[in-house]
């Protein structure tokens, strides 16, 4: 079952414009990342999993690309432009291969697991 999102039919036009206006420069930089890069973290300053999550990467060996948008206090609408389009509630997000992975939990157990590893086509080591 697909997750429910509200369908642009049952958004005014108006409305929608708005949704589509809504940084769409944000929007653009994150999905070319995840469409070019083979791991993409998304987070912000200050966060402690995303620093947790980076630290679970670069102790597994694999490089990613970080993509940075203020901290608490800034730049949260660009943060809410990300999650509107991930459907994502939190940060990090965490893409490999151009999927959504999750969260810190999340990769930390996809990684024990060698699960993220196989999405690369790698080997567990």
């Amino acid at each position: 079952m697909s997750r429910m999102i509200l369908a642009d039919t049952k958004i005014a036009p108006k409305a929608l414009e708005v949704i589509r206006r809504f940084y769409p420069e944000v929007v653009k930089e994150v999905s070319a990342a995840v469409a070019n890069d083979p791991i993409v973290v998304v987070g912000m300053a200050h966060n402690p999993f995303v620093k947790r999550v980076r630290k679970a990467l670069v102790q597994a060996g694999l490089s990613f690309t970080y993509l940075e948008y203020g901290n608490y206090f800034s730049k949260w609408k660009h943060r809410l432009a990300i999650k509107l389009w991930s459907g994502w509630p939190t940060f990090p997000q965490v893409f490999v291969q151009g999927r959504l992975v999750g969260g810190c939990t999340d990769v930390e157990k996809a990684l024990a697991a060698g699960e993220l590893q196989a999405l690369l086509g790698q080997k567990r080591v």
